[in-house]
């Protein structure tokens, strides 16, 4: 198990979904007759709101669900995917717009609008690797610094609103993401006021080589653009990314696969001691060859799929937002991996996972739940 100054855990998720629900029928003839099939999506979430909007609320949906007093909170983590990054902000945005990109100060955004002044913030990208990062962050290099009193905790906010850069003129794309907001209680293991329902047994993220850059961003001209209540628009110059979605579908399920791998061994542990997968969703197809590859690893757990259905690929929010839904029926080992695309325009891609144990206390509530 990593080493650090006290034992954590995951005690609350909550999630915000915008109301505006855009199906597959708004593509017309311009989607893949495959589409759904392929990735399982069917619809997806977009929001009129930005990141910072999208993660204070979900922040009140937590503190509604659990009660929690942002005066314990010790730390924000603010992830969103859906930021630019400097290097593509700097190259196609003036001054002010990349300034507003930034993701360290639309973390301190997060916490004036939720009045947490005595409280430690970072903000960062890692694409659909975030909340992977995120957790690696907490555990590795916050912990040890902030000794964390039993009733404090870390709170790890993501909000993604890839919406806002999507080409909706490009068949492979247009159609695979959506945006949400997610809100994490990282507490101490002893936590009376937020009981911990899964200990974090190891977090890790990292940036590994590929054979090819898979991912950039370039301006678009008239983009189609979608408007509530099924109606469109257009943009005449629009700043989006474009992806490889072939070599991502190849490069994706094996980087989770050996995200998992590296986990499991460096807490001790075997393929067959992880009960349960609860990958990256980003989409039914690359989740099922992920599990092909976890099964040569000798993980036999039952790997969480079909997510995708009516949120899309929702990136750093994936994680959570899985973990939210089947959090009942989790119990034993739970692996969570990630795979995610490199800097732009760089070969490399990322990968984590983090790595969870359902607590006595999680298993005793699943009980009399049901």
């Amino acid at each position: 198990m990593d080493v650090q100054q006290q034992a954590l855990g995951i005690s609350a998720i909550a999630i915000h979904q915008p109301s505006w629900e855009l199906d597959n029928g708004w593509f017309g003839d311009t989607m893949p007759r495959k589409f759904s099939h392929h990735t399982g999506i069917e619809s997806r979430r977009i929001s009129i709101d930005d990141e910072v909007t999208m993660g204070v609320l979900a922040v009140r949906r937590l503190q509604r669900e659990t009660g929690c007093n942002l005066a314990d909170c010790r730390g924000l983590v603010f992830v969103s995917p859906s930021f630019i990054p400097p290097s593509v902000a700097q190259q196609y945005l003036d001054p002010d717009e990349a300034e507003s990109e930034r993701t360290s100060r639309a973390a301190n955004e997060v916490a004036r609008a939720l009045g947490m002044r005595q409280c430690r913030t970072v903000g960062i990208n890692w694409f659909c690797c975030g909340y992977s990062r995120a957790v690696s962050l907490v555990t590795r290099r916050w912990a040890p610094r902030l000794g964390l009193k039993r009733d404090e905790f870390v709170l790890v906010v993501v909000a993604t609103r890839i919406s806002r850069i999507t080409d909706y003129s490009c068949a492979q794309t247009a159609g695979l993401f959506g945006d949400m907001a997610s809100a994490t209680i990282i507490s101490p293991a002893e936590s009376r006021r937020h009981p911990v329902h899964f200990e974090i047994l190891h977090a890790d993220a990292e940036k590994v080589a590929s054979d090819r850059a898979t991912f950039d961003f370039h301006v678009a001209t008239d983009v189609p653009v979608p408007q509530p209540g099924g109606g469109r628009t257009s943009d005449t110059a629009r700043l989006v990314y474009s992806i490889d979605g072939m070599a991502i579908a190849e490069i994706a399920p094996r980087a989770m696969s050996a995200a998992v791998g590296k986990s499991i061994a460096a807490v001790g542990l075997t393929g067959d001691d992880v009960d349960f997968v609860v990958p990256h969703q980003a989409g039914t197809g690359i989740v099922r060859f992920a599990g092909m590859q976890l099964d040569g690893l000798g993980v036999r757990g039952e790997v969480i799929n079909g997510l995708t259905r009516h949120a899309g690929n929702v990136s750093a929010c994936s994680v959570p937002f899985a973990l939210r839904e089947t959090w009942g029926r989790l119990t034993g080992v739970i692996a969570c991996p990630t795979a995610a695309v490199g800097s732009p325009g760089r070969a490399e891609v990322l990968q984590g996972c983090v790595l969870l144990r359902a607590t006595t206390y999680h298993n005793r509530q699943s009980i009399v739940a049901a």
